[in-house]
């Protein structure tokens, strides 16, 4: 069924773009005459299949988030994602517990089973890594292959890359198994006992990332792997230590981060957390909001690399033995979410434009290297919709609400109302708004490079697993 519907896809793209390029009958293309998307085209159906793969994930980066993005810098000026020539959307709704297949369908789904989709080609519970259903959260299910696993198989380097704590859901699909997100460190294995190192289990979220030697590992979270490991060879050691142990090299800042070579695999970690924000400006408030105002860009401390220069620097570490096999690449804006659930505006607005940047890394490398494939995602999609400027009265947002100058010398108004206002009826709203849900919509999806036409039309999270390798 899968082959069936891309075959009818590129033939589709196929006499679309032998239409516009106003060529024969025959398909022949006259290169002279091609516009970027139409050699891209060109080179997507003539491709064999990728040697390298690029994937990067905004989270809880749906169509408005990325239209904020695109608005507030001037609608004159394209994204990065602009130059990509392929887009679709993707469904990306996960399954809810029970005692067997079939599992119920949760509309509204986290970034654990979103990112297992693609991951593992396999609908999963909200909160599980990697594993497959089961009757509930605290009941583990089965471990699945992931794609990076499929990667290292086939000899292929491979890195994980996020703005997040490295150990957070969506970096953590790929080279881990954990039936509850929160399993994070040694020390945060409570609610996933049977899953120590102690009890015989894999370990937590950390320490299985190590122990699958990712041959680059960069992000925020060093508080967890700066925590004691109780069970297994490594017992006794902090993370990092086990790391090291095995051949790592380890860093903590940009500077550090510049000097390591592609001798050995790498370990970065810039935050005790999550790593700082890009942008920072005006607070969301109940109803119309503030007096439009611009937000304050490059507020990231310099001892954090952005992520642009994470992806730089994987891709140079990755392709820098230039393996035969190519390499695998996830590279996650991670706050883009975050700040969405917290109604931070120019927060989310930041983390999408440093997003962006780094998909212009990716695709700069793309132009020079042709066998690569790049795709860009979201997770799921989230809560900030834009809306009128000139609202008053009983037209007003019934959320919270940021009101921003544009580039354009406009104002951008940004509402979020998917949590109430979390204060009790007839007392108001509390002072920090709480924490917003995220949405059930399609996300787009991007794709530029060999095997890039799978994309096209509207697919399900679950058929990504294929794409990118699995």
């Amino acid at each position: 069924m899968k082959g069936k519907r891309l075959t009818a896809t590129a033939a589709a793209a196929l006499a679309l773009t032998v239409a516009a390029a106003g060529t024969a009958a025959t398909g022949a293309f006259s290169s002279s005459k091609q516009d970027p998307t139409e050699r891209a085209v060109a080179a997507a159906l003539k491709a064999k299949g990728p040697k390298n793969v690029i994937f990067l994930l905004g989270d809880g980066m749906g169509t408005q988030e990325i239209t904020a993005a695109r608005y507030y810098q001037g609608v004159r000026s394209p994204l990065n994602v602009d130059r990509m020539p392929f887009t679709g959307f993707d469904t990306s709704w996960s399954v809810k517990p029970a005692a067997a297949a079939p599992y119920p369908p949760d509309y509204d789904p986290d970034s654990a089973s979103t990112g297992t989709a693609w991951a593992t080609g396999q609908k999963t519970i909200d909160e599980r890594i990697s594993q497959g259903p089961s009757s509930a959260e605290n009941v583990p299910g089965p471990n699945l292959t992931t794609v990076l696993e499929l990667a290292q198989r086939r000899g292929m380097r491979v890195g994980d890359v996020s703005t997040a704590e490295i150990t957070d859901a969506t970096p953590a699909v790929l080279a881990s198994h954990m039936s509850l997100r929160g399993c994070q460190g040694p020390a945060n294995m409570g609610a996933c006992p049977t899953e120590t190192k102690g009890a015989g289990g894999l370990g937590s979220i950390a320490e299985q990332e190590v122990d699958h030697h990712v041959d680059v590992l960069l992000g925020g979270g060093r508080a967890r792997f700066e925590q004691t490991i109780g069970g297994g060879p490594f017992a006794g050691q902090t993370v990092v230590q086990s790391a090291l142990a095995q051949g790592y090299r380890y860093v903590t800042d940009a500077d550090g981060l510049s000097t390591v070579g592609p001798d050995q695999p790498v370990l970065g970690l810039f935050n005790a957390g999550n790593m700082s924000l890009e942008w920072s400006g005006p607070a969301a408030s109940v109803g119309k909001g503030n007096t439009p105002a611009p937000c304050k860009e490059g507020v990231r401390p310099p001892n954090e690399p952005s992520l642009a220069a994470m992806t730089r620097r994987a891709i140079d570490l990755l392709d820098a033995r230039k393996n035969r096999n190519g390499f695998f690449l996830q590279v996650e804006g991670a706050s883009i979410d975050k700040q969405d659930h917290a109604t931070n505006a120019c927060g989310q607005i930041g983390e999408t434009v440093a997003f962006d940047r780094a998909i212009g890394v990716a695709l700069d490398y793309q132009e020079a290297h042709p066998d690569t494939l790049v795709v860009v995602t979201a997770d799921h999609s989230h809560t900030s919709q834009i809306v009128g400027e000139d609202a008053s009265g009983s037209g007003l947002p019934t959320g919270y609400s940021t009101n921003l100058t544009t580039r354009d010398g406009q104002t951008l108004s940004l509402t979020y109302g998917t949590a109430g206002f979390g204060g009790e009826a007839g007392k108001g709203p509390v002072a920090v708004p709480p924490s917003q849900q995220h949405t059930g919509g399609a996300v787009p999806v991007w794709a530029s490079g060999p095997g890039g036409l799978a994309v096209l039309g509207t697919n399900d999270h679950t058929d990504l697993f294929g794409v990118l390798g699995g």
